[in-house]
């Protein structure tokens, strides 16, 4: 879903790439693009191709990527997980963000003994997740979650998993009192907002109440504000964590890191799979995270995410543009302020950037590639598409400069 073309501009947005380098993509005629859109769907904070995990991966790839035997990079990156995260001692690894959340659910309810999930945030597209939208299909929708549809997601699934929103402690108490059986809960612990009057800390007592395992999905939000999971900058101890994306920069890796007794309940139940034990994935991820600390990532994301930000905003007061920012800087995001043509204008936004060589939409994943000189590029570009986007809208011909439909909505998050 989130690589389609539609999802960005119909019939115009370049679908496949030829190479890909820093923030630099070529399509397959040869044109060349900055990437100031979602990097790799977020998985590449270092930028494409970064040499270093080039390198590792190349002798992963030569010593032999795959065998009968285990690799020793999977028990290395279990100790430097458990490091960075005192409070757990073991860990798993998947391949993607959505399994490594299935498997996370599944050791949370072998654990607990209790099938009922309680849900806040987007977490993939696995049955255990879209069952919320079978009770009733707006369930999900009434949280932020529009266009997920269930179709082919057991009916027997039916009210196994009960939805609350982010920073609404009531939603919660209101699900736990009416259900007796909640054996997990799950939540994006931030995504563009922080949380307020101690919420992480209220959904932590409440699962310890109830005796079910908590876990946060940082699949998205990790590695961006600190090195490791956000979590540590809140000071909540989850029961599970789960990692993917940026930690192994666009090769696929995943963890679920947690407590020791509650890990060792996947010992009751049966999760296995061939390819979460090749070692290109671990070898990945190991360099990926200790490049990170070598380089500071998330200060320098920080100060880039900042310079964009900043830039967007007073552009669009020279414009008189409407628009709102959202942090965090490492994920920047605006949108504009004109209800039903908002999409048609950020359609129009990005079509104009795309001309001026920029894959641009309303957030930007920013990378250690993105340097300053690539900012003010970037912005020189801003300012001359928001002054086409304001005499659009004064002379009220959004729609007519439009080369093709206007962009999908994508789903929104309850974070």
């Amino acid at each position: 879903m989130s690589k389609r073309s539609e999802m960005f501009l119909p019939e115009q947005w370049p679908s496949y790439y030829k190479k890909a380098r820093g923030i630099e993509i070529w399509d397959l005629d040869g044109n060349k693009y900055f990437d100031f859109s979602i990097m790799g769907v977020g998985a590449c904070t270092l930028g494409y191709a970064d040499p270093d995990v080039n390198r590792a991966v190349k002798r992963a790839v030569d010593d032999g990527s795959m065998t009968t035997l285990n690799c020793p990079e999977e028990v290395e990156l279990a100790e430097l997980l458990c490091a960075l995260h005192p409070w757990a001692k073991m860990a798993r690894f998947a391949r993607t963000g959505g399994e490594a959340m299935a498997i996370a659910v599944r050791i949370a309810r072998a654990h607990s003994g209790k099938d009922k999930v309680v849900s806040c945030g987007y977490h993939g597209w696995s049955d255990w997740y879209l069952a919320a939208n079978l009770a009733d299909k707006k369930s999900l929708d009434g949280h932020l979650l529009p266009g997920l549809d269930p179709a082919g997601v057991p009916r027997g699934l039916e009210k196994s998993t009960l939805t609350f929103s982010y920073n609404n402690i009531s939603e919660l108490e209101k699900v736990v009192s009416e259900n007796d059986d909640i054996g997990v809960i799950v939540v994006e612990p931030y995504r563009h907002r922080e949380p307020q009057n101690d919420f992480l800390l209220k959904v932590k007592k409440i699962a310890k109440k109830i005796n079910a395992v908590l876990v946060f999905d940082e699949i998205t939000i990790a590695w961006r504000l600190n090195v490791g999971g956000i979590h540590l900058l809140f000071g909540i101890e989850p029961d599970i964590a789960v990692f993917g994306k940026a930690m192994s920069n666009g090769y696929p890796m995943a963890a679920i890191i947690g407590r020791e007794d509650v890990m060792q309940s996947a010992q009751k139940t049966f999760i296995s799979s061939t390819y979460w034990t090749e070692r290109i994935g671990p070898a990945a991820a190991l360099t990926t995270i200790r490049k990170m600390k070598k380089i500071n990532l998330p200060q320098h994301l920080k100060k880039i995410g900042k310079m964009i930000g900043d830039g967007w905003k007073k552009i669009a007061k020279k414009h008189g543009l409407k628009i709102s920012v959202l942090d965090p800087e490492a994920l920047v995001t605006f949108s504009f302020d004109y209800g039903a043509d908002s999409q048609a204008i950020g359609t129009l936004f990005t079509q104009e950037m795309l001309v001026l060589g920029f894959l641009a939409s309303g957030s930007v994943y920013v990378s250690y590639a993105h340097k300053e000189n690539h900012v003010k590029g970037y912005l020189k570009a801003v300012d001359e598409v928001f002054g086409i986007i304001k005499n659009a809208i004064n002379n009220k011909n959004i729609n007519q400069l439009l080369k093709g439909p206007v962009a999908h909505s994508g789903f929104k998050r309850l974070t």
